[in-house]
């Protein structure tokens, strides 16, 4: 019988609302998308998800945090935040270990931090992999400070999920504005803007020869199919 697994499965926490909230940053832009139903299921880490998975037929949901995770915040708050998510996201799977898997949440504004985080979290609390969100504030996810973590996801074997944000406020006054509020937000997001800035993410990874370095490296990059 066939398994139907859907990899691209968000959830929330308080603390990360409450960090988004605070930071300057935060969600940009998008923090109207999560409101209302939507907020109460990215919340939902029990009963009431394991009722939708049945009712649509859904065997299991690798979860991870929605966009634009950890990657506005600054280093330190970041690290300290992918470590209380990440020890919440292995004992949401130990509770139903036959229908939730999860990718790591990284703290990618602390490099370094970040390839630790991705191997603890494999090695030591079994998740699968990561989901990234491309660029974290100016810098582009084939930095070379982000080199060390794409070298541990090849070491360790497990894919890194790239995972469109909104593009930056330049590139969307200059690309995607003059329709007004929200055709302006929905062209820079779900309309066209979300999945360009992860499928430029990606093709900048072949150019800058992250794929020679890494031969192994698996990247998901599930906006473009």
């Amino acid at each position: 019988m066939t398994k139907l697994i859907g990899i691209e499965e968000h959830f929330v926490t308080a603390d990360i609302r409450a960090a988004w909230a605070a930071s300057a940053l935060g969600q940009e832009g998008t923090a109207g998308f999560d409101r209302g139903e939507i907020e109460e299921r990215l919340d939902d880490l029990g009963a009431g998800r394991l009722a939708l998975m049945d009712e649509s037929g859904v065997d299991v949901h690798v979860l991870s945090v929605t966009t634009p995770g950890l990657h506005n915040l600054a280093a330190a708050e970041s690290v300290t935040m992918a470590q209380r998510t990440n020890d919440l996201l292995a004992a949401t799977i130990a509770k139903h270990p036959t229908r939730f898997q999860g990718f790591a949440t990284l703290p990618t504004a602390a490099p370094a931090e970040a390839a630790r985080e991705l191997e603890r979290g494999v090695r030591q609390l079994g998740l699968c992999g990561a989901m990234l969100c491309g660029r974290t504030r100016e810098k582009h996810l084939d930095h070379p400070d982000l080199r060390p973590m794409l070298g541990v996801a090849a070491t360790l074997g497990v894919p890194l999920y790239v995972h469109p944000q909104i593009p930056q406020r330049t590139v969307r006054e200059a690309l995607y504005s003059g329709f007004g509020e929200p055709v302006d937000t929905a062209f820079a997001t779900f309309g066209l803007g979300w999945h360009y800035e992860a499928g430029i993410q990606f093709v900048r990874l072949m150019l800058a020869g992250v794929f020679d370095e890494y031969p192994e490296l698996q990247i998901i990059l599930g906006h473009w199919g």
